[in-house]
């Protein structure tokens, strides 16, 4: 499945912010099942086999000044999927992401919305509704600016208390 940022990334014009609050989603990725069976196919010396248009459309957004984040709210211990991610992670820091991580114990606190979304320069909304196994079921553009912004406001506060990818240690 091609990510659906992808199109809305690719107009973006300052920021494009992800924020992930599940611990488990479709585990069907050909790169996940190598890596549960212990084959890591993502490696600095191999960057060919897993970079992908979303890296290069990550890496075109931040070339051209767009800040990109994306904040993890985690349940610790890390279920196998989410310390998949966290292994993946090196990826997206590749093609120019920042990503930070949250235990979900520090968030206890935080208004956050129960479901991921991306928020793009602050107006466009794209929301992810994930079935309880983590197929993704719909997705949900919205331009309604004072959503964006509570979206953002959340983003934000994550941000503000999550640790830096390359601090994060999993548990």
């Amino acid at each position: 499945m091609k990510p659906p940022a992808r199109e809305p990334l690719s107009r973006a014009r300052r920021t494009a912010i992800h924020l992930e609050v599940r611990d488990q989603y479709a585990s069907t990725d050909p790169d996940f099942l190598a890596w549960r069976e212990g084959r890591r196919t993502f490696t600095p010396e191999n960057r060919a086999e897993w970079w992908e248009g979303w890296h290069d459309v990550v890496e075109t957004a931040v070339s051209r000044g767009v800040s990109v984040r994306r904040a993890r709210v985690v349940s610790e211990p890390l279920t196998t999927y989410v310390r998949w991610e966290y292994d993946y992670a090196t990826t997206n820091a590749a093609a120019g992401e920042i990503v930070r991580w949250l235990p979900r114990r520090h968030a206890k606190n935080l208004a956050v919305p129960a479901v991921d979304f991306w928020v793009f320069d602050g107006e466009l909304v794209l929301f992810h509704h994930f079935s309880g196994d983590g197929t993704l079921m719909e997705r949900e553009y919205v331009t309604d600016p004072a959503l964006a912004a509570w979206c953002t406001d959340a983003f934000d506060a994550v941000w503000e208390r999550a640790t830096p990818h390359e601090e994060y240690k999993p548990v």
